[in-house]
């Protein structure tokens, strides 16, 4: 039996927790296709996942996979799998609850993969997967955001935020990032109209507007209050020590009507790799690369994201 190196983890903990091991090359099923993997990243949910603060979803079998999106190259066509062909550079994301892609071969569903955008290598098309996809469904979709409104994203930096910026710049509206001041320059770079250091600025400082994007989460009901009439708020993400709380209040707000906290996990296909793919190729929405490790230094990757100042992916280069 073929096998491949891949990340794992067998107990909750730091980032020290992951190891490289083997691994069967995994066959896929109908409808499937096999990836030899050219690069994956480092999501925040991982983190999560890993120092076990979502034990009471993710149980406690172990070993368990790291690594939701990916770029590389049909190695391998199940039954039926549609629109692919052998050596297509592809991107993709898993459904939503797998991982596996932190390895050198994964199998992704065929209609969650489509044509990585010309002239992007693997690390660079990695980095605007998750938060590109993430982002475009957040921002067009579910607060319908307009040409002309005033957008402020939270976490404007992050591997989220910083496409968020870059899509609401795309849709036409008003940026304000807020981030570190350190990063400050950065978020500007990406199209940001404006940017506020979260360090010295509070919620009541920042005006009003028609859109918040939130990658952070935590004080939710303070960002809320910061909507003008018709507003939408959208969460992406929870304050990993207050999870309970937010998820409190996102239930309480759906009281609000169209003032209410919008909350979705992504779980992307084709079509929407495929708008993302056209924003990329007209050059209104580009990489986002913090650092490229290769999968035997992904528990650095994990570490660095867990200290904050990131710009942009931490991606692994396989």
């Amino acid at each position: 039996m073929a096998t491949m190196r891949a990340a794992f983890f067998d107990s909750y903990g730091p980032p020290e927790v992951i190891y490289v091991g083997e691994a069967p090359v995994p066959v896929p099923g109908a409808g499937q296709v096999l990836l030899r993997v050219g690069a994956t990243t480092v999501n925040g949910g991982e983190l999560f996942l890993r120092a076990g603060r979502l034990r009471p979803f993710s149980g406690r079998r172990f070993p368990k996979r790291l690594g939701i999106d990916v770029a590389g190259r049909v190695e391998a066509l199940g039954a039926g799998a549609a629109d692919v062909s052998f050596g297509d550079g592809v991107w993709g994301v898993l459904p939503r609850g797998r991982m596996g892609t932190a390895a050198e071969f994964a199998v992704v569903d065929a209609d969650r993969v489509a044509p990585i955008p010309a002239g992007l290598d693997a690390a660079e098309a990695v980095s605007l997967l998750a938060g590109g996809t993430t982002a475009l469904t957040g921002l067009r979709d579910k607060a319908a955001l307009r040409p002309g409104e005033h957008l402020l994203v939270r976490g404007a930096a992050g591997g989220v935020g910083s496409v968020a910026v870059q899509i609401g710049k795309a849709l036409g509206a008003h940026v304000t990032g807020l981030a570190s001041a350190r990063t400050g320059d950065f978020v500007r770079g990406l199209g940001a109209d404006e940017v506020a250091d979260y360090a010295v600025t509070g919620p009541e400082d920042l005006g009003r507007f028609d859109v918040v994007f939130d990658t952070v989460g935590g004080r939710l009901p303070a960002f809320r209050r910061l909507l003008a009439p018709g507003g939408r708020m959208v969460a992406v993400a929870f304050d990993s020590t207050r999870i309970a709380r937010d998820v409190g209040y996102l239930l309480a707000s759906f009281a609000h009507g169209s003032r209410r906290v919008r909350f979705f996990s992504g779980n992307p296909r084709r079509g929407l790799l495929e708008d993302l793919g056209r924003l990329v190729d007209a050059g209104k929405v580009t990489p986002v690369v913090d650092t490229v490790r290769p999968l035997s230094a992904i528990a650095g990757a994990h570490r660095a994201l867990e200290e904050g100042g990131v710009r942009g992916k931490h991606v692994i280069a396989v």
